[in-house]
């Protein structure tokens, strides 16, 4: 179980995160200079050098998320203009890609980041250029929203990059490009130009993964413990009725794969804030807001106790709570990375960080509920930004080590002379690290709150 440093503060991590963005500009750089595009999107490393692997192209808009983050963080131009010129460059397919659920994470990350730094007053964008940023968004999320299967419940979700059957856990996130684009007056145009609302395809989806991929110790099944999470549900998608659990990057269908865990953490936590900040007539023909705030708070609070309780006490989880190899007390003892019995996941504790952080920051960070999984948040942060998490090896292109992508494949590379994945890094795990950074430092700074949503006058919210 997670120990909670109560004690660690935002300013504490100053030091941590100025270090990581100096350690970040030089990867960043060796990348732009090493990789070759012609191969796809890097996703991992191997020997400290990323590479690739043919699944989905889901990684290649937090390569250059990565740029507009470091710009943000540091004020040096010449990321923002690498960033801006690759998203005009590369990001257009990502855009109309109808086969993946990925939409969230190579957008927003990229389109998404720029609107709003433009919007904050951080970048000068002519009405063109905003526009431009503004049409990437709004094409994703209708693309993203016509992938779209219903279910018994009068619900539905954005089906996974594996058919129609399928719900991922990690999709949740990718409901942050519906948000936005709602946000800028998009609507999906279906047949007969049936206007469906962006909106209500967000709250469905999110309903559904609150539903059917997280567990809340009410009796669903055998394996029903408060808080874990399915990777996958699957559904017969003619009657829409829910079949079983599954899982593609967790030890089974009935263990909690961490990064998916991770994942659930802090998309609930962030439609929280944004449905706080949406307007009572848009979730009215939604539901409503106490219905709609009331299951994804649910949900949030259950993941993230199980988090807490089911990760080491340094915050940094296994890659799933179940694997085969773990010893009867991993919950007890902090994992070694380099030679534990099971891979440690630092990717999924990037993730589940920033989640933690916004869940107490919604509940009131100051005292009560919200205090501790605020200081969980930055318990977390305090351990995965110092070594030997934080790659300080300026050979190497990773920022974030020991992050793990498929065990089940076998796609992670294994040192020589080790026994499991470690020592090398993921575009997500960079990502995340580097967005959890900037959340921390403009806390610190008094800054304007990081957030992915926009602000009706157009400015960010403090």
């Amino acid at each position: 179980m997670m120990r909670i440093n109560d004690q660690v503060t935002v300013s504490d991590l100053g030091k941590s995160t100025a270090r990581l963005w100096e350690l970040s500009a030089g990867k960043i750089r060796s990348i732009d200079r090493t990789f070759d595009p012609a191969l796809g999107s890097p996703v991992f490393t191997a020997s400290g050098r990323y590479t690739t692997r043919g699944w989905t192209e889901w990684t290649e808009g937090f390569r250059y998320g990565s740029s507009v983050l470091q710009f943000d963080a540091t004020g040096d131009a010449g990321f923002l203009e690498s960033a801006r010129a690759k998203t005009v460059e590369r990001m257009a397919r990502h855009v109309s890609h109808t086969g993946v659920h990925d939409h969230g994470f190579n957008n927003l990350s990229t389109y998404g980041n720029l609107l709003r730094l433009a919007r904050e007053g951080r970048i000068t964008a002519d009405p063109w250029e905003m526009r431009f940023y503004e049409l990437g968004v709004k094409l994703s999320a209708a693309v993203q929203a016509a992938r779209w299967t219903r279910i018994e419940g009068g619900l539905g979700y954005i089906c996974s990059f594996n058919g129609p059957h399928s719900l991922f856990v990690d999709t949740l996130r990718t409901l942050r490009i519906l948000a936005v684009g709602h946000q800028l007056g998009h609507v999906l145009f279906g047949e007969g130009d049936e206007q469906i609302s962006l909106l209500d395809r967000l709250v469905r989806h999110a309903a559904a993964t609150a539903r059917y991929s997280v567990y809340y110790g009410e009796g669903r099944d055998a394996f029903d413990v408060r808080g874990r999470t399915a990777h996958e549900c699957l559904f017969n998608i003619h009657t829409g009725v829910f079949r079983c659990p599954s899982s593609q990057q967790g030890y089974s269908p009935l263990s909690t794969w961490t990064r998916g865990l991770a994942w659930a953490m802090l998309g609930f936590a962030e439609l929280l804030e944004f449905v706080r900040a949406c307007p009572d007539g848009d979730l009215d023909a939604c539901g409503g807001r106490q219905e709609i705030e009331g299951f994804m708070l649910k949900a949030a609070l259950a993941t993230s106790d199980f988090y807490i309780e089911h990760t080491p006490p340094n915050g940094v989880p296994y890659w799933d709570t179940a694997a085969p190899g773990l010893p009867d007390d991993w919950r007890e003892k902090d994992g070694d990375p380099w030679n534990s019995p099971e891979p440690i996941d630092s990717s999924a504790a990037a993730i589940a960080a920033q989640g933690l952080l916004r869940l107490g920051r919604f509940l009131g960070p100051a005292s009560g509920a919200g205090r501790r999984y605020w200081q969980a948040g930055l318990t977390v942060l305090g351990t995965i930004f110092e070594e030997p998490y934080l790659s300080t090896d300026p050979s190497h292109q990773g920022l974030l080590l020991h992050s793990v992508y498929h065990r089940p494949r076998g796609w992670d590379a294994v040192p020589p002379g080790r026994r499991v994945p470690c020592g090398e890094s993921s575009m997500w795990g960079d990502y995340h690290a580097r967005e959890a950074a900037l959340y921390v430092d403009r806390l610190r700074a008094g800054g304007t709150y990081l957030k992915f949503f926009l602000d009706t006058a157009g400015e960010g919210a403090r």
